[in-house]
């Protein structure tokens, strides 16, 4: 586990004592003293270990002495051990990492945004863009954090956001989502006002970044496709839909580089018997050559952890970024010319990163649905 240190169930880090004391199940799973009592129940009889569904009582549990002597070692500050992130294996190459980031700002939380699902930027004006499941369900914020925007209502009208997927925002200034619930691409201006409605046949709209030239690019994870969407948003005028590419798996995360053109997609691979899903990181030019392609088991043989990835950026020195949900990380996979090397950006403090984007000033904003979020980090 490369977040040993961490319950698995409330993502908090174990401590010797008190309610974060880590505690064996008798199947073998380890939770925090904390947890432990909450699902016990009121009495503390019965537990169900959240992981493989073993049943016991709390009676049957113990401290787990290994990840005590653990923290013993580690000391209060708990860094004096490098994260198992920090270690390349076999022959990736591993490459300069890039500079390391801090959290600077978080913002949100539950209430404020409900089960986020994708994150953009303002490139002009440092504005953050948040699709979520609240009633408005385009939230944006401030370069400060504070709130400045709340639209896109929940409904059945024309330009009601049913079920939002991702977002981006075109240079000029328009936020574009992706809406699963009536499979359509809908545009706002920042004041909330609905410009455009795209309904071009499409299975199932998910990932959408945009280019310099305000287009959009897109993936449909149903039809198995990647389009580029042309249109003029301050007339609400759609000029081109061009399929770009097809016989894709279910690709939900893209990203297009500011500077070469390059596009990356993540696409999602289909279980093979009891295994889990893996993805697979592509990488096309341009002109839509493909440039580079490995999926989840191919990194996992080169660097010391499966890699299952849900979000994708290219940062300014056109390095490939994603975001990995099975160790919580923000991983450098490098250009696409030198893809595959792996440098960890960010190995701890995330929950469920989904998505990421970069900001004006090269800040790095990760919406984290763990707890429902937006963090962002700046270089150190």
């Amino acid at each position: 586990e490369l977040s040993l240190l961490e319950c698995r169930v409330c993502f908090e880090r174990y401590g010797p004592g008190g309610q974060r004391r880590p505690r064996n199940l008798p199947c073998g799973h380890v939770l925090c003293r904390g947890c432990v009592g909450a699902l016990g129940g009121p009495e503390g009889r019965r537990l169900e270990c959240p992981f493989c569904r073993r049943v016991c009582g709390s009676a049957e549990t113990s401290d787990c002495l290994p990840l005590l002597q653990l923290l013993e070692v580690l000391g209060p500050a708990g860094g004096s051990v490098p994260s198992a992130l920090g270690r390349s294996g076999g022959g990736g190459a591993a490459g300069p990492a890039p500079a390391g980031l801090g959290l600077r700002l978080s913002l949100g939380g539950w209430g404020s945004l409900v089960n986020p699902t994708g994150v953009a930027a303002c490139r002009r004006s440092g504005r953050l863009a948040v699709a979520h499941d609240g009633k408005k369900r385009i939230h944006v914020f401030g370069p400060s954090g504070s709130c400045l925007q709340r639209f896109g209502e929940r409904g059945d009208a024309g330009n009601d956001i049913k079920y939002p997927l991702d977002v981006t925002v075109t240079s000029d200034g328009h936020v574009v989502v992706t809406d699963g619930g009536d499979r359509s691409v809908k545009a706002f201006d920042f004041e909330g006002r609905g410009v455009l409605a795209i309904r071009e046949g499409f299975c199932l709209p998910w990932g959408v970044d945009t280019t310099p030239e305000s287009e959009v690019i897109l993936t449909d994870a149903e039809a198995g496709a990647l389009y580029r969407l042309t249109a003029d948003f301050s007339k609400g005028e759609l000029k081109k839909c061009q399929m770009l590419r097809s016989q894709l798996i279910s690709p939900r995360g893209v990203a297009v580089s500011q500077t070469s053109g390059a596009v990356v997609v993540i696409e999602h691979l289909k279980a093979q018997g009891l295994n889990r899903g893996s993805t697979r990181v592509t990488i096309f030019s341009a002109e839509m050559d493909l440039v580079g392609q490995m999926d989840s088991f191919g990194l996992n043989l080169l660097f010391p952890s499966k890699i299952y990835t849900t979000a994708v950026a290219f940062d300014k020195e056109d390095r490939v970024i994603v975001t990995d949900v099975c160790s919580q990380a923000v991983i450098c996979l490098g250009k696409p010319e030198e893809f595959p090397t792996f440098n960890p950006l960010i190995s701890h403090g995330l929950s469920y990163p989904v998505g990421l984007t970069y900001m004006v000033n090269n800040s790095l904003a990760i919406l984290d649905s763990g707890d429902h979020s937006v963090k962002i980090y700046s270089s150190t």
